[in-house]
């Protein structure tokens, strides 16, 4: 079995604090939800479940042509989304709001180059989001929804994209590699 990974934007650290500390007093409130943590927020660009290692190298070199051809973008987080609907939600987010055609593309562009490296990407529909929480069974997340839609946009400049493996199931996130958005990629690939 190879290792779980995605691509992803990182939000900065100023977008962190400011979001942690208004959903701090509020993790209590719904014994339902398991948080995620703050250190692992991300909005997942691409998601492959299984990559073999010695494939690993060329999806570096794909990733680096893909993150040449987008170009920066403000992207921004605003209001909540619940997946897969409000009444039946298993996973509580931000939603993207600001830069969804730019997120888009870049989604696109990652899928493409896992792909031609060899690797199996999941198709599903993208979706930009930050996930907040999980849930086992699907509950109406009217409330929450409401919660997320007060709180303030975030807003920043994506320049870069990350390569990201998962382990222990999820609990923990290394960043592989770093690819800045528009820059020359090294090699020959293009």
């Amino acid at each position: 079995m190879g290792a779980r990974m995605f691509t992803a934007l990182l939000p900065p650290d100023e977008v962190v604090g400011d979001l942690d500390g208004l959903l701090e007093p509020r993790r209590d409130s719904d014994e339902r939800l398991r948080w995620t943590r703050p250190v692992g927020w991300h909005v997942t660009t691409s998601f492959m479940g299984d990559v073999d290692l010695w494939r690993v190298e060329s999806l570096v070199e794909h990733l680096a042509v893909a993150a040449s051809h987008a170009a920066p973008f403000d992207v921004g987080l605003s209001g909540g989304v619940a997946f897969p609907s409000p009444d039946r939600a298993k996973v509580l987010a931000l939603a993207v709001g600001l830069g969804r055609d730019g997120l888009a593309a870049l989604s696109a562009g990652c899928r493409r180059a896992g792909s031609r490296a060899g690797v199996e990407v999941d198709g599903a529909r993208f979706v930009g989001h930050l996930t907040l929480a999980r849930a086992s069974h699907g509950f109406n997340a009217t409330r929450w929804l409401e919660v997320l839609g007060s709180f303030p946009r975030w807003a920043w400049r994506a320049d870069e994209v990350c390569l990201i493996e998962s382990r222990q199931r999820g609990r923990e996130y290394a960043v592989v590699e770093r690819f800045a958005l528009g820059a020359p990629a090294r090699g020959a690939l293009d």
